[in-house]
């Protein structure tokens, strides 16, 4: 198997150098790019989660953002999360770009660009399920009542907060 070469940037998303997935993960001083999808349904009241495999290095058996993965070197923005969103739920929608943050944790940090689909509530989801154990639509009300119970990973109550904030304006 191919070694994953990941970009790593600065604050603005220049890349510095390429480095190996195992030099990355593991060493919060060096960023990368990834891409976040946030897929709701059409109105914007369910939001699609995933439980994270219990496999993952990062927040094994959490919800989790409803798509999320590295930017390959060189790979646009907007094709990293067509490809994410397809490898990952076997879903094509129409993407819209939200922002992008910082997430840093002890294990890695992350320059991250968030995109939205809306996607009605009944399509069915072919998730990759050595990645993901489940994935559901979360009322956004009971996700709040929920945010600091453990159940989810610290990058997805950031990406949250970010997204509240963003549907506010």
């Amino acid at each position: 198997m191919q070694e994953e070469l990941l970009e790593v940037v600065d604050e603005r998303g220049r890349t510095l150098r390429l480095a190996p997935r195992e030099e990355v993960h593991g060493n919060p001083e060096l960023l990368h790019k990834v891409v976040h999808v946030l897929v709701l349904e059409p109105g914007g009241q369910g939001l699609l989660l995933q439980k994270r495999s219990m496999d993952k290095d990062v927040a094994p058996g959490l919800w989790d953002t409803s798509v999320g993965g590295h930017v390959a070197p060189g790979e646009e923005l907007l094709e990293a999360a067509r490809r994410e969103m397809l490898e990952e739920l076997g879903l094509q929608a129409p993407l819209q770009f939200l922002y992008s943050y910082i997430h840093r944790n002890p294990y890695e940090s992350e320059l991250v660009y968030t995109f939205k689909a809306h996607v009605p509530r009944d399509r069915e989801f072919r998730f990759n399920a050595s990645e993901i154990q489940e994935v559901r639509f979360w009322e956004l009300e009971e996700i709040k009542r929920r945010l600091g119970s453990g159940i989810f990973s610290r990058n997805f109550e950031q990406e949250f907060g970010l997204y509240l904030q963003w549907a506010q304006t």
